[in-house]
């Protein structure tokens, strides 16, 4: 190999990559990138009623869960040593303007406050979209057939600050309008919550991966797609253009989602800015993985650690994962 460092370095038979291989202890002490517990995000479904624990047919393994039932399995999360937890919420009713999404007593505010009395330590992160909540299925007001960015604005930011009055530690918008960074941390700042971290998904894709999902919340649109708003999977340069923005509004954390499919954007996105940057392994890696182990075609811990470290390799600091629960069990016994 030419130039400098490599220009005088030995090769084969004198110098072997093999010997850094030999033994679980060197592998060990030469790793390069670590997954450990203390990066997990477990994300969880909150919905009306009492004592609901149904599991979601996509997603084996993941329940909607009311109040109560949410808050139990929150302590078996945080028992297990995951900082933190993400809070999806589905209403007992929609309409046009997803006006449960920023009510005071909506099911993520009741959860948010249910989850901080009884466990203060743990990092509780809340969804801000309201696609969960609108009858139609989109993330913003529609009007005359179109989603009225500049509209939909003031109900996000009435959202985030519903919820951090509620108690949430980070809030997190997923909707993909512009400019709604800049208008939740002012409402924010103008409510005396400075210390509530925004967690944008600064770069959320169109993405086929989102199914299991959508089952999930309920929320597929009722019309068209979400293709004006969230991001074109062909495009990387862009994703940095959205990036940079939320963090001039003000973003403390940034998210690329989904994360498999979007190494590259990540590995981009760790090489250009500073900030602490988020992963979301979304429903269909975690269902994919799922129905593949059930068949017996991959071994299910093997490949979700294997993926997951890719996630951290490419330069996330944060992994959004449905398999947390599992993965901190299983390093436990690593």
């Amino acid at each position: 190999m030419k130039g400098e460092p490599y220009e005088h370095m030995a090769m084969f038979p004198d110098l072997r990559m093999r010997r850094l291989r030999r033994t679980p202890n060197l592998r060990r002490l030469l790793r390069e990138t670590t997954l450990t517990v203390d990066d997990l995000v477990y994300p969880m479904f909150v919905v009306p009623g009492h004592d609901v624990r149904a599991e979601i047919n996509s997603m084996p393994g993941q329940f909607h869960l009311s109040v109560d039932r949410l808050a139990r399995e929150a302590e078996a999360v945080h028992g297990l040593g995951i900082p933190a937890i993400l809070l999806f919420g589905l209403p007992e009713a929609k309409d046009e303007q997803g006006s449960a999404a920023y009510d005071p007593e909506g099911v993520v505010q009741q959860a948010v406050r249910t989850v901080k009395r009884s466990l203060p330590d743990l990092v509780v992160i809340t969804d801000v979209c309201l696609c969960q909540y609108t009858s139609h299925g989109h993330c913003g007001v529609v009007s005359e057939g179109c989603i009225d960015n500049d509209k939909t604005l003031e109900l996000l930011a009435r959202t985030a600050l519903s919820h951090a009055e509620a108690g949430a530690d980070i809030v997190a918008p997923s909707d993909m309008m512009d400019g709604r960074v800049a208008a939740i941390r002012e409402t924010l700042d103008e409510n005396d919550l400075q210390d509530v971290i925004v967690m944008s998904y600064a770069a959320k894709y169109a993405s086929a991966f989102f199914g299991p999902f959508r089952e999930a919340a309920d929320s597929p649109p009722k019309f068209g797609d979400r293709r004006s708003y969230q991001m074109d999977p062909a495009n990387s340069r862009e994703a940095l253009r959205e990036v940079e923005l939320d963090i001039s509004e003000g973003a403390d954390i940034v998210m690329i989602k989904p994360a498999l499919a979007y190494l590259d954007v990540i590995r981009s996105v760790r090489d250009t800015f500073a900030h602490p940057i988020a992963a979301y392994s979304v429903s269909g890696e975690y269902s994919m993985i799922k129905a593949a182990a059930q068949r017996g075609w991959l071994d299910e811990r093997q490949v979700t650690l294997e993926m997951l470290t890719a996630v951290r390799r490419a330069g996330a600091d944060i992994v959004i994962t449905y398999h947390a629960r599992d993965v901190a069990d299983w390093l436990r016994s690593t």
